[in-house]
């Protein structure tokens, strides 16, 4: 007796299905497709808004939906901001917790130099940034922390592009750095930028937090009880005045970073598993969309760099981390037993400190908190964050391509075998 096959919608939602959700979400943990679909919202953004339909992208960023009862009728600019942001931030907090139990920042010794790198790569930005400001006539002091953010997502994805031969430890000095950085950065964001502090919602968003972290620690790991307790974090966070993103990463700490008896992973690194594509692939794509459509009209790259708050950002994020970052390294490293890993040069930190200068997605958040929306100030700050990103990105690549060819060379040699022995001839003795 044979069996008949089942209904044909049925077979839509069958296992066959799965193989292709889990390419695209393997697709999307990529460092290379993620930075890709960051650069795509952006240019759509750019397109657009400098386009005859630019009267359509400002409906769609500025069109407002949400409980008004719960403060949260929002514009979708704001939620792409406030919203989609918390998750890109959950994920930020997850490999924070990581890297302090068991990664790079464990260790004091080995976290010294990056750790370093990253306060002295935020810090000359901002002095960059208010000397311009401050010397100038209308600056905007205001805006000292736009430039001071690292991209994790576009300056990885730009070093997987370059690196064929670079060696690994320029990819974890940079990682390292870039963590550290996001966590000054929300900490920038918290501090600096809460306008009202309201604290009876700020102490409920604390105690759901602490609600999830029970249970994440006993392993509860049902999105149904899980997701609504982020969410509820979230809309208190946001109703306390406090950026509503801080819930993200304060969430992501809660979440245990050390594998229970029996697991192979931990909870934590199954959480960034899982989130990382809609972070990745949702999130960050979406705010770029939403939050880098300048108009580049009426002056446009000239009368942002006019602005002292423009050139104040651009100078900060091309010049300010090559300064900061290098500086602070070197002076470490000559002045402590802290040592460069030996492996890489200092040709490389130049490199890699060139990198950090894309500050894309945290600076573009910076601005729209530091200035007034739709003001002439607020878009030339974005077209300069722009600016000074895309300026980092191309000046990084010159470097590490050349870099990445004297190591792709050095390889070469190294393996030469020119008896075809197996053994490559700089191992052989005369």
């Amino acid at each position: 007796m044979t069996s008949t096959p089942p209904p044909a919608r049925n077979r839509l939602f069958s296992r066959p299905t799965w193989p292709r959700a889990q390419a695209v979400g393997q697709a999307l943990r990529s460092e290379t497709i993620g930075g890709l679909l960051l650069i795509v919202g952006a240019a759509v953004a750019m397109l657009w808004a400098n386009s005859p339909w630019r009267a359509g992208y400002d409906r769609l960023t500025d069109f407002e939906f949400g409980p008004a009862a719960l403060h949260l009728h929002l514009s979708v600019a704001d939620w792409a901001a406030d919203g989609l942001l918390a998750i890109f931030f959950f994920v930020v907090g997850l490999e924070l917790k990581r890297e302090f139990v068991e990664g790079e920042l464990r260790s004091p010794r080995r976290a010294a130099l990056p750790i370093v790198a990253a306060v002295g790569g935020m810090v000359a930005p901002a002095l960059i940034y208010t000397v311009v400001n401050l010397s100038r006539a209308g600056g905007s002091p205001q805006g000292w922390a736009v430039p001071t953010a690292t991209d994790i997502a576009f300056a990885v994805a730009v070093l997987a592009i370059i690196s064929t031969h670079l060696p690994a430890a320029l990819r974890s000095f940079l990682l390292t750095l870039a963590v550290v950085d996001d966590l000054l950065a929300v900490t920038v964001i918290a501090v600096f930028f809460t306008s009202e502090l309201h604290p009876l919602p700020l102490l409920g968003a604390l105690a759901v937090v602490a609600v999830f972290a029970l249970l994440t620690r006993r392993g509860v790991t049902r999105w149904w009880l899980l997701i609504p307790l982020g969410v509820t974090a979230w809309a208190l966070m946001h109703a306390s005045g406090v950026h509503a993103t801080i819930a993200g990463v304060l969430l992501g700490f809660a979440v245990p970073a050390v594998a229970r008896a029996g697991q192979r992973q931990s909870l934590s690194a199954r959480f960034e598993h899982r989130w990382r594509p809609l972070s990745a692939g949702v999130a960050v794509p979406l705010f770029a969309l939403t939050a880098a459509g300048v108009t580049l009209g009426g002056g446009g790259l000239t009368a942002a760099l006019s602005d002292p708050a423009g050139l104040g950002i651009a100078l900060g994020l091309v010049v300010g981390k090559v300064v900061g970052i290098l500086g602070a390294t070197f002076l470490l490293a000559r002045f402590t037993r802290a040592v460069l890993d030996e492996s890489l040069s200092w040709w490389d930190v130049f490199g890699l400190s060139l990198l950090a200068g894309i500050g894309f997605t945290v600076s573009l958040l910076i601005a729209d908190l530091a200035f007034a929306p739709g003001s002439a100030t607020a878009d030339h700050a974005k077209t300069a964050v722009l600016t000074g990103s895309v300026c980092a990105a191309l000046l990084a690549t010159g470097v590490l391509r050349w870099r990445n060819r004297v190591y792709r060379r050095l390889h070469e040699q190294e393996t030469v075998d020119a008896d075809h022995d197996g053994i490559p001839d700089i191992y052989q003795r005369p």
